[in-house]
């Protein structure tokens, strides 16, 4: 078994890997060549979460799971909030094949699924970015949002004002302007990305202008909640894995409400694939519920070991 430390990620999987990637394990997953299997999460208390996301994608040779979670103490230890670890099996044999840290890819991962329903759904004259978060995925939020539209500048909130400097500087580097704003003033951002772990919805229906595409990415647990579920009901809703869309994403609230049904959310690898349509005028809000699917770990796993293989790098290890 090859070991792929943290440490060598970066040089293994490029923000364009992991959009390819998780481009075709979305259309993997509507064409049934690729299922991810049911999600086991725990509250462990303080706010901090632990699980198992776990699938097969017969279509690549891929079985594995991935093993991690939510810990909001880690900030003050110097660590990120986000920690895991992704682990490939022989899917004929079941040998263990890699363990490979999960940190950086599930950052790459959750930010490309971001971009490509901004691709595919946002309208293609969007100008306004909005962010609502700053913690450690919104950069990557950002930069791959800026990879697939033209933004002319960019808004963002969070609960916490003191973190979105650092959100800021990045989007310097973009060459944009940067404005931090209140909630009500996300009625200007054409494409809005929301990337928090709050418990309770911050962006309400009345924040978010007709037109615009949403992209909600924080909502991976039952009990999670970023924006008010009366704006799915405005919404034609989008979503990586309908299962999981209704049970731990966004639209658990509102199909549980009864303002969205569960038939009418559309997986996003249906628009990829053509065998549904994406955005049907320049007025629809879309809006698509990344819960953060364990094929996409899988995927970018794959790569990283492919070139860690091809560079002769990662550790060997009995297993």
């Amino acid at each position: 078994m090859l070991v792929v430390q943290e440490a060598l990620i970066p040089r293994l999987v490029t923000a364009d890997d992991a959009f390819e990637a998780v481009s075709n394990c979305l259309a993997a997953m509507a064409r049934g060549e690729a299922r991810n299997f049911p999600v086991v999460r725990e509250a462990l208390g303080e706010g901090r979460q632990y699980g198992f996301k776990s699938g097969i994608d017969l279509s690549a040779g891929m079985l594995g799971v991935k093993s991690g979670g939510y810990f909001p103490g880690n900030a003050a230890r110097g660590l990120i909030n986000h920690q895991s670890s992704i682990f490939l099996f022989d899917p004929e044999t079941g040998r263990p094949v890699a363990m490979v840290g999960g940190n950086l890819l599930t950052a790459l991962r959750t930010a490309a699924a971001s971009a490509i329903s901004i691709d595919r759904l946002a309208r293609p004259e969007a100008r306004v970015l909005g962010i609502v978060g700053a913690g450690h995925q919104s950069v990557f939020q950002l930069r791959a949002a800026a990879r697939v539209r033209q933004f002319e500048r960019v808004i963002a909130w969070n609960l916490h004002p003191e973190m979105l400097p650092r959100l800021g500087d990045a989007v310097a580097e973009l060459g944009l302007p940067f404005e931090s704003v209140p909630l009500d003033r996300m009625r200007e951002a054409d494409v809005i990305i929301t990337i928090t772990s709050a418990p309770e919805a911050s962006l309400m229906s009345a924040h978010v202008s007709d037109g615009t595409h949403l992209a909600c990415m924080g909502t991976d647990t039952r009990g999670k909640q970023e924006v008010e579920p009366a704006l799915l009901a405005r919404a034609r809703v989008f979503t990586d894995e309908m299962a999981q869309s209704v049970t731990i994403g966004e639209a658990q609230h509102a199909v549980s409400g009864g303002l969205l049904k569960a038939e009418d959310i559309v997986p996003l690898g249906a628009v990829l694939t053509g065998e549904s349509p994406g955005r049907q005028s320049a007025s629809e809000i879309t809006l698509f519920d990344g819960t953060g699917v364990a094929l996409q770990d899988l995927a970018v796993a794959a790569i990283a070991l492919a070139n860690a293989k091809r560079l002769g790098l990662g550790t060997e290890i009995d297993a």
